[in-house]
């Protein structure tokens, strides 16, 4: 996964604020364990920023978990339904470049599918700046799992439809640990675990949370629909009661900066 991001990728999710929210799969309770395990502190009771907050599904569980968050998201289509589906949450503008906190004001920075967005030369510095002594840098991303064939399947009629230009649904190869920080100066200390889980949809959230993915949202509408609806078809063979298992990896980092 490039770290260096495409400003019309990256926008065209503000179009579709409202599909995002209601299609894009949450995560599991034992991804905030494994936060909480890595980093050496409870989220209970932290100050905890939420860069790329996006509509808010991962501040949302955060908040539950107890922690005082601070949204910061850079959309306006995004916070417009952040607003509206987390009205009591805090949320101020800005991105994870050039964060608009205070220095050593919050225990967690955490970034839910978002720090690839950024630019570690950039992001790294300011993660250290606004994170109060002893905080960490939280990383995570669902990922498609290699290991699950009909997954596998449909990430390779996704990149034939990009002829190659992308290895999965979320437009790009696989992040990979090592490759996190990419361009910053000094690395910082980081852990990594994988948390699998899975949760049962219908066909047609399945197909709307493929369409939610920046791939899809900068294509015509028409080729997407075309895509959409031969996928259905596969999908209905392989689960012909209407309801997908789909499974994901999480992929989290925790750095202490």
């Amino acid at each position: 996964m490039t770290l260096h991001p495409d400003a019309t990728r990256a926008h065209s999710f503000n179009a579709a604020a409202a599909q995002y929210a209601a299609n894009r799969p949450a995560y599991p309770t034992s991804l905030f364990d494994a936060v909480e395990e890595l980093a050496g502190r409870p989220l209970t009771g932290a100050r905890v920023a939420d860069v790329g907050a996006g509509t808010g599904i991962a501040t949302a569980l955060l908040h539950a978990r107890g922690a005082a968050v601070l949204a910061v998201e850079p959309g306006d289509g995004m916070a417009a339904q952040f607003r509206r589906t987390l009205p009591d949450v805090p949320l101020v503008r800005g991105d994870g470049n050039a964060l608009p906190l205070a220095d050593h004001s919050v225990d967690f920075l955490t970034y839910a599918q978002a720090w690839h967005w950024t630019d570690p030369t950039r992001s790294v510095p300011e993660a250290r700046r606004v994170l109060r002594p002893g905080g960490a840098l939280a990383l995570w991303w669902n990922r498609d799992p290699a290991d699950v064939p009909w997954i596998t399947e449909q990430s390779e009629r996704i990149r034939h439809h990009f002829r190659g230009r992308h290895a999965n649904k979320q437009g790009a190869g696989a992040l990979r640990t090592e490759r996190a920080f990419n361009g910053a100066e000094d690395v910082p200390p980081h852990a990594h675990r994988v948390v699998r889980w899975s949760r049962r949809i219908p066909v047609d959230t399945h197909l709307a949370n493929i369409g939610s993915h920046s791939i899809f949202l900068v294509q015509d509408k028409e080729t997407t629909n075309a895509f959409l609806a031969e996928e259905r078809e596969h999908l209905l063979r392989i689960f012909p009661d209407g309801t997908v298992e789909e499974v994901y990896d999480v992929l989290l980092i925790v750095a202490t900066p």
